[in-house]
């Protein structure tokens, strides 16, 4: 039985939460607005500053249902009140990131420079370090770029920054490449000498 659905989504100051009639959700914040459509198996009801979320029946489908819309709501309820952020670095001699606008440009150890453009809705933030930071847990190499991506859709925000990361995937001997910050990558030893 889910738990997290049985908990009420709390909608703070400043945030209007809609149902239509064909059980799609709208959400209204200061960053914007969002829409989810909800299957019919689940009820959502706004209650004063509530939305609860009730199943129609005991089934597999509508108890996994249960947590799932509960939780996309109060993410759509975070999104357009705060937003969300994901932080990636830029790790290793030679590899860039420079702003361009709504676009940046990267700079990955490649014969050809990559221009990535942000889907509508996401803002990147690329900050060149101009001195040399030894990145956390890596021999030698040098944190060169902070890229940030922000957004008020966290599915989106999260494929974007995935979408980067995967440009230029950390090596496991040096860990050059992107990299989530908060994320530690686990170095192979090299060859030994014989």
């Amino acid at each position: 039985m889910s738990r997290i659905g049985k908990k009420p989504v709390e909608i703070p100051d400043g945030v209007s939460v809609r149902i239509e009639k064909d059980n799609t959700v709208i959400v209204k914040g200061p960053k914007g607005e969002l829409s989810q459509w909800v299957d019919p198996i689940i009820n959502v009801k706004v209650d004063g500053k509530n939305v609860i979320f009730t199943k129609n029946n005991e089934s597999r489908r509508a108890r996994s249902m249960h947590g799932l819309y509960r939780n996309l709501i109060a993410n759509m309820i975070t999104g357009v009140s705060t937003g969300f952020e994901k932080k990636l670095e830029v790790i290793g001699v030679g590899y860039k990131a420079e702003q361009r606008g709504r676009a940046i440009l990267l700079s990955l150890g490649y014969s050809h420079q990559i221009f990535f453009v942000p889907p509508e809705g996401i803002e990147l933030v690329a900050q060149p370090i101009a001195q040399k930071i030894y990145a956390e847990g890596t021999p030698n190499q040098y944190l060169t770029a902070n890229i940030t991506v922000k957004g008020i859709d966290k599915q989106q925000v999260g494929q974007v920054a995935a979408k980067i990361k995967r440009l230029r995937l950390p090596d496991v001997y040096k860990s050059k490449g992107i990299r989530y910050a908060d994320e530690r990558i686990h170095l192979k030893a090299g060859k030994t000498g014989a």
